[in-house]
């Protein structure tokens, strides 16, 4: 009766942990076609950003002009999707994105009939939040024995671009299969090994925190600076215990600090806040701000941000 019992301990002891595993948070995956996949086939856009010229996929073209990139998007979806992974169908977003844009465009003030400032610069910021994005290149060679795929899956943390997971292989040579079977079959055995390095970077996230980057600049007409002293402490020393207490273990590096900035990199803030939504950098920057716009600093701030990954505090004006 004893060894029953000791059995049935073991066994629930087990359920409970493979329940506890089953239900561990997965990082949102967003799938792409790589920037050269796109260069290559001319699916790109070319803007003026302050007087250099700069080029970004347009994967709405990709889209609508490609007859492989759904499929193939698709088949990497439901491979990541069989292993649990949350996706964003980004052909979707992008049309959700496209109907915003619309919409701002017939918005205008009641007072001056003024319409909605946006740059460049913000239309490329205006994306889909994901926390990994996926980028595929492939292409196709034929054979003596059959068609041929390449390919290369890269994975990046949508916050600090940083690659976190890759895989590169041949698929097996065959005449009979379109491309994206082709590819979903090349990719095949590599995926696990790729989706545990997705995993490996998103439980150390959720346990160390999402790394980001904070600036604090300064407006050259403000009548102060970062050396200045409030309640007997210069004001970059407010800001680093700021820090101290409110990113994760403490966790960040001050990689430079004059009189005009200080730049904090590897800043490690909560995946999620109290009610369960993902925080990004302007998330924190936000808390910072607040923090700085009360007694005994009452400062006026700029908050402003480089995609999801980077806040700037300028401090003396709005």
């Amino acid at each position: 009766m004893k060894k029953i019992t000791n059995i049935l301990m073991i066994i629930g002891f087990w359920l409970i942990s493979f329940s506890s595993y089953s239900q561990a948070k997965k990082p949102t995956l967003m799938v792409l076609p790589s920037d050269n996949w796109c260069e290559q086939r001319y699916f790109m856009t070319e803007f003026d950003n302050q007087g250099t010229k700069q080029k970004v996929p347009n994967y709405k073209q990709a889209f609508q002009e490609d007859t492989e990139i759904g499929q193939v998007i698709s088949k990497i979806g439901s491979l990541m999707i069989d292993r649990g992974f949350p996706l964003k169908d980004v052909e979707q977003e992008l049309k959700a994105i496209e109907q915003r844009a619309a919409e701002d465009n017939m918005t205008t003030s009641a007072t001056s009939s003024a319409g909605l400032s946006e740059s460049p610069l913000d239309k490329l910021k205006n994306r889909a939040k994901a926390d990994i994005v996926i980028q595929i290149w492939w292409k196709v060679s034929k054979t003596e024995q059959g068609k041929v795929v390449s390919f290369v899956l890269e994975a990046f943390d949508a916050y600090t671009s940083k690659r976190i997971a890759a895989s590169t292989g041949n698929g097996t040579p065959n005449n009979t299969e379109i491309v994206p079977v082709l590819l979903q079959n090349a990719i095949l055995a590599n995926i696990d090994t790729f989706a545990a390095q997705l995993q490996a970077h998103f439980d150390d996230m959720f346990a160390n925190g999402r790394e980001v980057r904070l600036t604090i600049k300064k407006w050259n007409s403000w009548d102060k600076n970062l050396e200045t002293e409030i309640d007997g402490e210069e004001i970059t020393d407010h800001i680093t215990k700021w820090m101290d207490a409110n990113t994760v273990q403490g966790r960040f590096n001050k990689t430079d600090a004059s009189e005009n900035v200080i730049r904090f990199e590897q800043v490690r803030i909560p995946l999620y806040d109290d009610k369960n939504k993902a925080l990004d950098a302007r998330d924190f920057g936000k808390k910072l701000q607040k923090f700085l716009k009360g007694a005994p600093f009452n400062f006026e701030v700029k908050l402003m941000t480089r995609g999801l990954g980077e806040a700037i505090l300028v401090l003396g004006e709005k």
